[in-house]
């Protein structure tokens, strides 16, 4: 039994939601310490800071965070706040190097925290970047519009301000790109995929779902009255019904069993979700948020692959949302080459077990 310790960014639930999976993979073989920001770690820990969880400790880590003002993203404040974060790095880093020196991991695995990562390299432990956000310095991104392509390149430098030397990147997403000259190394797989999603047999249960964040504005809600069937919202707590909209608290048996059964799924556009939609074959709505580069980035994928449509949430208008409707037999039919054989579940763990001490290994 080896010990390792994984970080994550806290900002949303993708990070989360991928340390989630690799962890129910790991857990019986290995002791793990998940190191977690913010909503990570709300969502994490009560479901591993349990006594039955003997193998998995979460833990408290410092992280960067988005802020909103007026129910928009707001830029000037995030990165204000991140610079005050990077300022406190040295410090952070400090502290947790003598969290390893004294617990003495044999592997660390990151996605997208900058904190352990350099804990680790300071302690000479073996570190494995596991993340989507490496496609931004990794992939061949020429074919995305001239705008987002500047927005990538800026981004660049944020994610290389995360790394370390690494004994393994691994990207997931839930598209693919050719590599960049320099990039060769870099281990390309699909989504992590919850048991429950890549055990799941999917259906159209006449409904769509839309997860939201809480930010979202009453305008948008509006446009989703409008749909031509039920729609399941999560992310804004627990409503009042309103007209064909049913507000349901954050429940995961119970949002992953609408996710498996749903007609369609309409939200944000992060990698995970996205990656799971395609995986059950649901076509996607993407509404990121214009200041939001990263969703914007995998909302051109994502129609690039015929699996959906896209429009920034600010412009979000009836149109699209009727467009979207009149398509969703056709990105179906799109979907059917993608559906159940995304999973990249097999060739992560195989990419983080192999820099295990052997003799540890299950």
């Amino acid at each position: 039994m080896a010990k390792i310790f994984y970080s994550m960014s806290g900002e949303g639930r993708g990070h989360a939601a991928r340390v989630r999976t690799m962890t129910e993979h790991l857990r019986h073989e290995h002791e793990l310490v998940l190191f977690a920001p913010n909503e990570a770690y709300d969502f994490l820990a009560p479901i591993y800071n349990k006594p039955e969880m003997k193998s998995v400790e979460v833990r408290r880590l410092p992280g960067l965070k988005f802020y909103y003002t007026n129910r928009r993203l707001d830029l000037t404040k995030s990165i204000l706040h991140g610079v005050k974060f990077l300022g406190q790095l040295r410090r952070n880093v400090r502290e947790t190097s003598e969290i390893v020196r004294h617990e003495k991991p044999d592997l660390i695995v990151s996605d997208f925290e900058p904190i352990l990562p350099n804990a680790g390299r300071s302690c000479d432990v073996p570190v494995v970047s596991l993340n989507h956000q490496d496609f931004l310095l990794a992939y061949d991104l020429s074919s995305l519009p001239p705008s987002l392509q500047r927005w990538a390149w800026m981004m660049s430098f944020v994610v290389r301000a995360h790394h370390v030397d690494h004994a393994e990147t691994i990207v997931s997403s839930f598209f693919k790109s050719p590599l960049l000259p320099g990039y060769s190394n870099v281990v390309q797989v699909g989504p992590l995929l919850r048991p429950d999603v890549s055990q799941a047999q999917p259906s159209e249960g006449g409904f769509i779902l839309s997860y939201l964040r809480k930010a979202t504005s009453d305008q948008t809600l509006e446009l989703l009255k409008l749909c031509d069937r039920p729609v399941k919202v999560y992310g804004l707590g627990k409503r009042p019904a309103a007209g064909p909209l049913t507000f349901h608290e954050i429940d995961e048996n119970r949002f992953t069993e609408d996710f498996i059964h749903c007609d369609a799924l309409i939200g944000a556009a992060g990698n995970q979700s996205l990656g799971e939609a395609i995986h059950l074959g649901k076509p996607v709505l993407a509404l990121p948020e214009s200041s939001h580069h990263e969703q914007m980035i995998n909302s051109h994928f994502l129609k690039q692959m015929g699996a959906g449509t896209w429009t920034s949430i600010e412009s979000f208008a009836k149109s699209h949302l009727t467009t979207f409707l009149d398509g969703i037999t056709r990105f179906r039919a799109n979907l059917a080459s993608y559906r159940g054989v995304t999973n990249g579940n097999s060739l992560a763990l195989a990419a983080i077990r192999k820099h295990l001490p052997t003799a540890k290994l299950a």
